[in-house]
């Protein structure tokens, strides 16, 4: 969990501090108050861009001078270390207990997982966003999947440039590179399909009151990836881009109750799918690690009916830390006396 974060010249945040405890975390105010951005800040904890995939340039405070900075205390057990994020300005910069780390460094310690309201057409969105999802429930149990996902990339990126050039490549590069292609990606398609199955069989027996999803990945599990990327040169830098590869799967999706494609099933069944996926992920990642990831959130009431709010908040009892924004308090008058809650107002916090 996080006990405490300090927000500096981050978006409409000048200087905000929020001390909080375990459970519930509650961001309640206006449209444009500044909610989202203390998630952002948080998610941001995590490898990869946070919730909103912003350039780093566009998070500094607008009146401030460049830069911004997120300070975080984690707590896991007896465990307590610092964890720093700054940026200078497009350079990402990440310190634990005053040290120079790794971006991913943290990953190690704690693991984010979000839903936004921009996430309710996950299951229509292009496969890439669904993608995204999957990678960030896997780096949760397989921190390493960051590594190996940033080194297919960056080989990927340089193959097509090489593929591209009007000059003939040098075949031994390419062969090199399209070895760490087939290398990373083994690892890639394992810790996903390892994922699926271990989120399936923990969605198979859950408990009612969210629609059950049950999850597979749609190609992108390439035997040999290295021999068909070289065989498939040609092809490749006719297309301009890299054909085959876990980077080409898809998350599909499937209402179990009603033996559905996700991506016909109604809007409220979609985010009733996500919460059920969420729910089982952050039990799943409790049981093998010991430490339940922490969720954000992100107007998650706002189009829930009493009832529905109710047993929300009774299934996010006791799975973790959660953080949660909304425009009114009054939406969380079900959550247990303990939750800590503020009002947001133009980057100013106050404990309600």
């Amino acid at each position: 969990m996080l006990s405490r974060l300090v927000l500096t010249d981050y978006r409409n945040h000048a200087a905000t501090t929020i001390v909080v405890a375990p459970g519930f975390v509650v961001l309640a105010g206006d449209n444009g108050a500044g909610k989202t951005n203390v998630l952002e800040a948080v998610s941001l904890l995590a490898p990869g861009r946070g919730l909103r995939r912003a350039a780093l340039s566009a998070i500094a405070r607008v009146e401030g001078g460049g830069g911004f900075g997120v300070a975080a205390t984690l707590v896991s057990g007896d465990e307590v270390a610092t964890g720093t994020l700054a940026s200078a300005p497009e350079r990402r910069i990440v310190r634990i207990n005053g040290a120079t780390a790794t971006a991913n460094a943290l990953a190690e310690r704690f693991s984010i997982l979000w839903l936004t309201p921009a996430m309710d057409r996950l299951f229509v969105e292009p496969a890439s966003e669904r993608r995204r999802f999957l990678d960030r429930l896997v780096l949760a149990l397989a921190p390493a999947h960051a590594h190996h996902a940033a080194r297919y990339e960056a080989a990927m990126r340089q193959r097509n440039r090489l593929l591209a050039d009007e000059t003939p490549a040098d075949p031994t590069w390419l062969g090199a590179l399209e070895g760490a292609m087939g290398d990373h990606g083994a690892a890639i398609v394992a810790a996903r399909r390892a994922t699926v199955d271990a989120l399936n069989d923990r969605l198979a027996g859950a408990p009612g009151g969210f629609a059950r999803a049950g999850l597979t990945i749609d190609g992108g599990e390439e035997d040999d990836l290295a021999r068909r990327l070289a065989d498939g040169r040609r092809r490749d830098a006719a297309a301009g881009r890299t054909l085959v590869g876990p980077h080409r799967s898809d998350l599909v999706v499937t209402h179990l109750d009603k033996g559905q494609p996700a991506a016909i099933s109604s809007t409220g069944e979609q985010k009733a799918l996500l919460f059920g996926i969420v729910l089982a992920h952050a039990a799943l990642v409790a049981d093998r690690t010991g430490r339940p990831p922490i969720l954000l959130l992100d107007e998650v009431a706002a189009h829930l009916d009493p009832h529905r709010r109710a047993a929300l908040f009774d299934a996010l009892s006791g799975v973790g830390q959660v953080w949660m924004t909304g425009t009114e308090a009054a939406l969380f008058a079900g959550l247990p006396g303990t939750a800590v809650q503020f009002h947001v107002d133009a980057g100013r916090i106050s404990r309600h």
